[in-house]
């Protein structure tokens, strides 16, 4: 049989079905996927010895003939070792496998082997452990000696038997098409499409697997930089309300302003002003307020709320989380004065009118959205049920922008009745994160966003002291943190995944609870928060902390962004060592929010010189930009929790470190777009159709659409 791209995999040359269901497991049904499926490291196996050469350390490749193999059952604990006595002209030299025993069928006496593994030292010489093989044959050499691949892997689905499918099939790599304009792969320096398919699979050197896995890396962050400044163009050609910032909402905003029990950071000035800019023009604003934890993000968007609602039009606030939704909803209705504002969650609907707050029927308060008598409705998911029409909604406000898809985004977007010009508008779009992540990345990630950064911290605030518990000094925190629940304060504690197993955590919190409230605290309230709870149920706990009922919470990573519970002043972090550091300083960031001074324990048993040293990075700062640049310098982008829920593809992922990769991917999107102009389904299908093709099946792979 022919085989070519589109072949699925099944038809493929001795692939059974066991095998076909672990590839699709992993997205591959055709040869063209089988070839797209890159290797994410290379073991070195490069360095070929004679056998007289080989050093302790060392990580090498030897052939040569085998003399002797055995089985071998050791007593002690019961392990069967499979070792080989490999030869050539220099010498000697014993190779050691566990439990593998099958190796004495495959590998025979007299056969001629090739060897790849570390040389250790034991009693009898010199020997490789646990070394790759393969024999040595009419076949060329794929596993051992020389830079060899490996893939993610599945069960049942090797790297071995990946790189025995794929070498044969890389005479299909010419018949792959390519998509990147010649002028940029010239400018770039890269491989043609053809041989980096190649060399990413099978590289010549280190040089050449580094060449191929940066082509394909570009091409993933130049395809995501291509759709992001589609998609704000297209943004772009919407009709938005015009906000004039007249003399008269000067007024408004600046009492607004002044009647604050603080003053406003530089950078929130500047971000509000930017906003007030944005809504003044036709074109509807589509906004990214990035901040740290406790910058002031929700002051800066009850500045651009209260902008629109003075100027006669309706603004929705859409949070993630019930409680985060009524935690807006009463802070809006205590820095407001005489505006309507609404709550409209799952499980509840209440109405701030006349300055009363009061619960309201679901249908009569969509009547009064409709009428345009609610000028501030504040909630969760249900702000983009159906139902829900606004009559002059102009501005959206999505909280935590990152828990939500670009699906949900879009359609608060939708149900607006105002009319202009004989057009029908959309709103303004404000988005707001406290995941604080670098600039380059946050280009990368939100490129179709226009970017702001509340960066410096309100004057005043306390700084929460935070303190690396050793396993011996445990007693003494338990201590200290009952006499600050003697005192009246609150406690938070976080804990991790322990297993693979252990989804959201649920494990290790119902162990720590059960400890906490049976042997360190039995005469204290101790409350237990995880993923697995209904939402009602997670409600109810954090109201009962939230009314000082609970004095410690235990709970998983899920604690929410952005709760406010002034009285806990604690923050005890199980396990630090297994977050990263942007993530243990939005937990931090969940106490010091209150007059109380504020403490936050790192928890490990790790003796690790590494993870101390990391771990000291966040006693020493508490400005999150500072130390998400130190998790993505240590630990790679994953740990930054924006990205990591960005659904970036593994190459872009793993290239977000690169900055002058992206700077250039960027560079050569912008140029495309302007040579081509915004849209896909006609100038770029003409002018580029591979690109257009190769952007339409990106783009729905990794969900953007």
């Amino acid at each position: 049989m022919l085989v070519n791209l589109k072949t699925p995999i099944e038809k493929l040359f001795q692939i059974g079905p066991a095998y076909v269901q672990r590839l699709h497991k992993v997205g591959i049904k055709t040869a063209e996927d089988l070839l797209f499926y890159f290797p994410f490291r290379y073991d070195d196996f490069s360095s070929v010895k004679k056998i007289s050469d080989a050093e302790v350390g060392e990580i090498v490749s030897i052939a040569g003939k085998i003399i002797d193999i055995r089985n071998i059952r050791t007593r002690k604990k019961r392990m069967n070792l499979t070792e080989a006595l490999i030869e050539d002209d220099s010498g000697m030299i014993k190779a050691i496998w566990f439990n593998q025993p099958f190796l004495t069928r495959n590998l025979r006496i007299n056969a001629n082997v090739s060897l790849s593994g570390k040389v250790v030292y034991a009693q009898e010489g010199l020997q490789l452990s646990n070394p790759a093989y393969e024999l040595i044959g009419e076949k060329q050499i794929i596993h051992t000696g020389r830079f060899v691949p490996v893939y993610h892997e599945t069960e049942g689905l090797s790297s071995k038997w990946l790189r025995a499918y794929l070498k044969p099939l890389l005479k299909l790599a010419n018949d792959v098409e390519e998509y990147l304009p010649y002028d940029i792969i010239k400018r770039q320096k890269f491989f043609g499409i053809s041989e980096a398919i190649r060399q990413i699979h099978f590289p010549g050197d280190k040089n050449k697997a580094e060449t191929a896995r940066r082509r394909f890396a570009f091409d993933e962050l130049f395809l995501i930089q291509i759709y992001m400044i589609m998609q704000k163009r297209k943004w772009q050609k919407n009709n938005a309300a015009k906000i004039k910032f007249d003399q008269k909402l000067e007024i408004e905003i600046k009492k607004f302003v002044e009647s604050l029990p603080f003053k406003l950071t530089n950078a929130q000035k500047i971000s509000s002003w930017s906003i007030i800019k944005d809504l003044e023009k036709s074109q509807p604003m589509n906004r990214l307020l990035e901040g740290d934890v406790g910058s002031g993000k929700t002051l800066v968007a009850f500045i651009s709320a209260l902008t629109v609602v003075k100027s006669g039009y309706q603004v929705a606030l859409m949070s993630p989380t019930e409680i985060l939704a009524r935690q807006h909803f009463f802070e809006a209705v205590e820095r407001f004065g005489k505006i309507t504002i609404a709550l409209l969650t799952g499980s509840e609907s209440k109405i701030y009118e006349d300055n009363k707050i009061k619960k309201i029927n679901k249908n009569k308060l969509l009547e009064k959205i409709k009428n345009g008598e609610i000028n501030f409705l504040i909630g969760t998911h249900s702000l983009i049920q159906e139902k829900v029409v606004f009559k002059n909604l102009a501005l959206s406000i999505v909280d935590e922008q990152h828990r939500f898809g670009i699906d949900q985004r879009a359609k608060i977007n939708s149900n607006v009745l105002d009319i202009k010009d004989g057009l029908k508008t959309v709103p303004h779009l404000l988005s707001m994160t406290a995941t604080p992540i670098p600039r380059t990345l946050a280009l990368t990630i939100y490129g179709d966003l226009d970017l702001s950064i509340l960066d410096e911290m309100p004057k005043g605030r306390q700084k929460i002291i935070t303190k690396l518990v050793a396993p011996a000094n445990r007693e003494l925190a338990y201590q200290f943190i009952h006499d600050q629940i003697k005192k009246g304060r609150q406690v938070f504690v976080i804990c991790p995944l322990i297993d693979e197993s252990d989804i959201l955590g649920v494990k290790s919190a119902t162990e720590e609870y059960e400890k906490l409230r049976d042997k360190i605290y039995p005469n204290l309230n101790i409350g237990l928060l995880h993923g697995k709870m209904k939402p009602k149920e997670k409600e109810e706990i954090m109201q009962k902390f939230s009314d000082q009922k609970i004095n410690i919470l235990v709970s998983t990573s899920v604690i929410e962004v952005g709760i406010d519970i002034q009285n806990a002043t604690v923050m005890v972090i199980e396990g630090a060592d297994r977050f990263g550091l942007a993530q243990l300083h939005q937990f931090r960031g969940r106490v010091g929010r209150g007059e109380h001074q504020s403490f936050c324990f790192l928890f490990t048993d790790s003796t690790s010189v590494k993870t101390n040293k990391r771990l000291k990075a966040l006693i020493k700062s508490s400005n999150g930009f500072e130390l998400a640049e130190q998790d993505l310098k240590i630990r790679g982008p994953g740990e930054l929790v924006g990205v990591r829920q960005s659904g970036l593809p593994d190459l872009a992922m793993a290239s977000l470190t690169d900055f002058e990769l992206i700077k250039n991917a960027r560079h050569e999107a912008e140029e495309i777009i302007k040579e081509v102009g915004a849209y896909r389904d006609t100038p770029l299908l003409k002018k580029y159709p591979k690109l257009a093709e190769k952007l339409k099946i990106f783009t729905k792979k990794i969900h953007f659409e």
